[in-house]
């Protein structure tokens, strides 16, 4: 089993930046999910793809019923998704605009 080191706030800001870095890294859809599929397991990849389905979906106008049917992810995650489209760190609103070229991010 696996000791857990507990890491300071600082060394973990530096882990998570370190990430973000690597992401930005990824020159291509195919190369991102050759990374992926090595950074997450199958289960977390697949919540991951959901989420930002939702957002699309969201994006478009689509009650959170409707888009429970298209995707099949719960009413509670896609309102967790609303939430941070809306009140979250811009993340979301930002990828997307930018991806559709809407002009923000």
């Amino acid at each position: 089993m696996k000791l857990h080191r507990p890491l300071s706030a600082r060394q973990e800001a530096l882990h998570e930046r370190a990430l973000y870095t690597a992401i930005l890294a990824l020159d291509s859809p195919e190369e991102a999910r050759a990374f992926f599929r090595d950074l997450c397991t199958p289960a977390e990849l697949q919540a991951l793809a959901d989420r930002w389905a939702v957002v699309e979906l969201l994006g478009r106008g689509l009650p959170y019923r409707e888009v429970h049917k298209a995707t099949g992810v719960s009413l509670t995650t896609i309102g967790r998704v609303a939430r941070y489209l809306t009140h979250g760190n811009g993340g979301y609103a930002s990828v997307a605009a930018r991806l559709h070229g809407n002009g923000e991010g």
